[in-house]
């Protein structure tokens, strides 16, 4: 039977291993950056305000009170009466300006497209937040890839550096072989000072993102074989891209406001009713009217407004045009770089690391057998180093192009 100390001992190595075996995935980091955005609870609020403004914009305006006194004596035997003149009265009115009902649903409309545009914005922003975050999390892993390999190197340099020093002192090797393989594996350890400085700059990056934890281990990469896009149907499938979309609505805002200019140019009226209380020997009365705005100079003014407003509209159309266009080129190259990316690591994996690998194997031999000297085996040694970080390298620019190409829009659900 355990004693309680074991007891302890086990549940407390239950309750760190799984902290110890934690990793940081891809996707788990994007959902922290995600949480962590306040731009994106920004985007929110502009969505909720252009909404109530919606509903605002729909009423009519507020009516106004009106209080007076009319006609009232300043000078002769009734002088500041407001009872004793037949011509003084006590005045209280209402005044409302009819705005109809076609510009009224203009305007309610117009801030619709606001809120519109304040979540296509959101959906662009959350895009940009897992493809940067997708981007620092790739940069990280393949600078401790890099990294991995180099101090693999480094490993096997010592041991040739101490074979160098075993040959010399048995006279089977010259001073300059040893010299040779110092310098050898010195030159690697520089590199893996650099690239230590680059792990150090790429969990500073990832932070930026995350916060906390951007220290910890890295999962595995997600597969990056494929891309949620096709040559065939780019430019349809990058119409719904959610910058294009705000676009979009920026040219439906346009638009509407280039409507509601032409239907100012049909003027409010304005009614007017009022009561008027005059002294108790007098009839008290009533009066009502109605305000008509005169457009008239509507050549220079309604018209150039209307003129200029459409000019707005036609200008945000452009825009949004010539934004699609050079969207789509600049994805084609992207796919372009990408697939040729894949064939170029698929050489990579298949012909050049293996014929690197096998050459300092063969190099090794020979130099074992005494039929090569150690410079030859130094040589064979920096190809195969050189060969395997211009593989990493070449993982991380096409991961990169993966992730800038995967994450055109958000991600909801798995992270590719």
């Amino acid at each position: 039977m355990l004693r309680p100390y074991a007891w302890f001992c086990l549940v407390a190595l239950a309750a760190a291993l799984p902290a110890q075996a934690q990793t940081l995935s891809l996707q788990e980091a994007q959902q922290r950056a995600a949480d962590r955005s306040r731009q994106l609870a920004a985007q929110d609020l502009a969505a909720s305000a252009s909404r109530e403004m919606a509903v605002a914009a729909g009423q009519l305006p507020d009516p106004v009170l009106k209080l007076g006194v009319d006609n009232l004596p300043v000078t002769g035997p009734d002088q500041f009466s407001l009872t004793r003149d037949f011509m003084t009265m006590r005045r209280i009115g209402i005044v409302q300006e009819i705005t109809r009902g076609a510009k009224r649903d203009l305007r309610s409309r117009r801030y619709e497209s606001e809120a519109e545009k304040s979540v296509a914005e959101k959906s662009a922003t959350l895009a940009e937040i897992q493809r940067d975050t997708a981007l620092a999390w790739l940069d990280r892993y393949y600078a401790e890839a890099m990294l991995s390999v180099l101090r693999e190197q480094i490993g096997q340099a010592r041991l040739e550096t101490q074979a160098a020093e075993a040959a010399y002192r048995g006279a089977r090797a010259s001073q300059a072989d040893v010299f040779a393989a110092h310098g050898s594996a010195a030159a690697l350890e520089d590199r893996a000072s650099e690239l230590s400085s680059r792990v150090r700059v790429a969990k500073a990056n990832l932070a930026r993102w995350i916060g906390e934890g951007a220290d910890a281990p890295l999962a595995e990469p997600p597969p990056m074989d494929t891309v949620p896009l096709e040559m065939a149907t780019l430019e349809t499938n990058l119409a719904r891209h959610p910058e294009m979309v705000a676009l979009t609505k920026q040219e439906e805002i346009a638009e509407t406001e280039a409507r509601l200019a032409q239907a100012s140019s049909t003027p409010d009226w304005t009614v007017e009713i009022a009561y008027q209380q005059r002294g108790p020997d007098y009839s008290n009365m009533v009066s009502f009217g109605v305000s008509v705005p005169l457009p008239w100079d509507r050549g220079n003014r309604q018209d150039r407004e209307v003129a200029a407003k459409l000019a707005q509209a036609e200008q945000a159309r452009a825009q949004r045009e010539e934004a699609l266009r050079a969207h789509v080129g600049e994805v084609r190259t992207l796919l372009a770089e990408w697939q040729s990316g894949r064939g170029r690591l698929a050489r990579y994996r298949d012909e050049l690391v293996p014929l690197a690998r096998d050459r300092a194997r063969a190099s090794l031999a020979a130099y074992q057998g005494g039929k090569s000297s150690i410079t030859e085996l130094l040589a064979a040694r920096r190809n195969e180093s050189e060969v395997r970080l211009q593989e990493v390298q070449l993982e991380r620019e096409t991961a990169r192009l993966w992730a800038n190409l995967s994450f055109l829009t958000p991600h909801t659900g798995e992270a590719r």
